[in-house]
């Protein structure tokens, strides 16, 4: 199983992925790029839902919370639009040039420092 994160500190790192494994050793934790705008669009989403939908919360029963998701769900479905994503795949080839560069030049000054 495969649990996509973004970046945030909570589960950044070597350390985090240690610990998803320890707990579920069937999960591989994998970190989207800083870019990665299809989860900035679900982050937004919820944010929508949080502001909108349950806030404040003055349910008097779970019946009516999961009627009042199902009907902003309807109506946010029946409005939403498609957009175009900005970021390209000849933009993520330029991306990755240049860090195949930044690596290459970096391994480069660094072999050539002298030893002290």
């Amino acid at each position: 199983m495969f649990w996509i994160v973004d970046n945030g500190s909570s589960h950044r790192g070597k350390k985090a992925a240690d610990r998803l494994a320890a707990a579920f050793p069937n999960a591989v934790m994998v970190h989207t790029p800083v870019h990665a705008s299809w989860l900035n669009q679900v982050e937004i989403y919820f944010s929508v839902v949080q502001r909108k939908v349950v806030s404040p919360n003055d349910f008097t029963d779970l019946a009516q919370v999961t009627d009042q998701l199902r009907s902003f769900e309807d109506r946010y479905n029946a409005t939403a639009q498609p957009f175009q994503w900005k970021f390209t795949t000849s933009d993520l080839d330029d991306l990755l040039a240049r860090l195949d560069q930044h690596t290459t030049d970096h391994h480069e000054e660094s072999s050539a420092e002298p030893a002290t």
